[in-house]
């Protein structure tokens, strides 16, 4: 069960990454940055808390759809991270 928590957050990591590439090209090493700096900060979750690491997801989500409106990626883009998300 922590093995398989630990592999959705770090492909959901890794989805974010790709999303990142959707964005306008002077924007794309911020976002990088604050992705990387978010995953960073929360490594102390406990992954054998499933409730936690589903709340993170659910905001990784939320947010990743925030800034891909903010920059008119349509969001269809982040269907691949909703999946990881809700799995």
């Amino acid at each position: 069960m922590v093995y398989r928590e630990m592999q959705k957050v770090l492909r959901a990591y890794g989805e974010v990454l790709r999303l990142v590439r959707r964005l306008p090209e002077d924007s794309r090493p911020y976002y990088a940055k604050y992705a990387r700096e978010n995953f960073v900060n929360y490594r102390e979750v406990d992954p054998g808390d499933s409730s936690a690491v589903e709340e993170l997801l659910a905001r990784t989500y939320k947010h990743s759809l925030w800034i891909l409106n903010k920059y008119s990626v349509d969001e269809s883009a982040a269907g691949k991270l909703k999946e990881i998300c809700s799995a």
